[in-house]
């Protein structure tokens, strides 16, 4: 891997001897090194790997007033070897440019991709904590930089990669609501992507929803409110028996590294699975019967965040806590690919 032709600014000192890595608040602490490309005359050009710190933007840059803008979340992890893993970063890669096309965003060029990815993380590798629950959060994101406020795509981008040191995500009890007024996306919208603005738009029913003692939103279709489809920022799966179920992908529905993870391996470990429409009232008559064992959100923070309790029309529902749940074996399973503890026949884990 030649990665020369990515100039480095040294760090005069690293500031990785201030961090208390046993008490990290999620995505507050930085690392010493960021990566930085810049869209130009046409083409991504000179990518860089300098000293974390500020970026200078005009008012007028068009993220500002327009809100191009695409993200990324990945995870660095360390086994007991000293080795540096990723998991499935092609996944990450395909995405953030599907995000960028659907804004009118330049693709970025694959190997720009993973050779400053690569270059950034071993000269973090200090950054990156053995141990399971341990990793380092990667941010890769693009931004509209052209000053200019004319309502149309900008013609001039910064592509950034930010790393965050990070241990394992616990949200305590989550309890859900479901959604029954606001949506988060709709047909034909920009759900599928991680534009900026899908999560700005989440924030304002999540603090309504907070305030009736929900953590989380489980959000329905836009349509008619009658169908589950994600939950704040996760993929959401409902055991109802025995059986699996998660909503399928649409132009709503972001499609889940971790998510897409699962169903492979609930089919692969002979776990009925099935991607289909999930309806509100299905979920509430198999929580009154008794059938509905589990439900827990997927995404790369927390891996798999159980959810022990949801609300709807006015009603509150408790789930039963089990042993050998579908939550903690597919967590279980997933971390131990991740950290090369066991075998990986899917090839999901990369070594870098």
């Amino acid at each position: 891997m030649d990665t020369s032709y990515i100039q480095v600014t040294p760090i005069k000192q690293s500031k990785i001897n201030t961090v208390d890595f046993n008490n990290l608040a999620f995505g507050t602490v930085f690392s010493d090194y960021m990566f930085e490309c810049d869209f130009k005359n046409g083409e991504w050009q000179n990518p860089v790997i300098k000293p974390y710190g500020p970026i200078s933007l005009e008012p007028s840059a068009r993220v500002f007033h327009y809100g191009q803008a695409v993200f990324e979340g990945m995870k660095a992890y360390k086994d007991e070897n000293e080795d540096i893993f990723l998991f499935r970063p092609d996944q990450n890669f395909k995405r953030i440019n599907q995000s960028a096309e659907r804004l009118a965003m330049p693709a970025f060029p694959e190997k720009f991709f993973f050779d400053g990815l690569k270059k950034l993380l071993h000269l973090e590798k200090d950054w990156i904590k053995k141990g399971v629950g341990n990793s380092l959060y990667i941010r890769p994101f693009v931004i509209a930089t052209q000053p200019a406020i004319s309502a149309s795509p900008a013609n001039e981008y910064k592509f950034m990669i930010i790393l965050s040191p990070a241990q394992s995500y616990y949200a305590g009890e989550v309890q859900v609501i479901f959604a029954e007024k606001y949506s988060r996306s709709a047909n034909g919208g920009v759900g599928f992507a991680k534009a900026a603005g899908n999560y700005a738009a989440q924030f304002y029913p999540t603090k309504l929803a907070n305030e009736k003692g929900y953590q989380q939103i489980i959000w329905t279709d836009a349509n008619t409110h009658e169908y589950l489809e994600e939950a704040g920022t996760m993929n959401i799966f409902f055991r109802i028996g025995d059986k699996l179920i998660t909503a399928p992908n649409n132009d709503r529905i972001l499609d889940g590294v971790t998510r897409k993870s699962i169903i492979h391996l609930a089919e692969d470990n002979n776990i009925d699975v099935e991607v289909r429409r999930v309806s509100v009232a299905e979920i509430k008559e198999a929580a009154r019967n008794g059938e509905l064992k589990e439900i827990f959100g997927s995404g790369t923070a927390a891996v798999i965040n159980p959810i022990v309790g949801f609300g709807h029309g006015g009603e509150d529902f408790k789930l039963p806590k089990i042993e050998q749940s579908y939550a903690s074996f597919f967590k279980e399973k997933l971390l131990n690919i991740q950290y090369n503890i066991s075998e990986d026949p899917y090839h999901w884990r990369v070594k870098i």
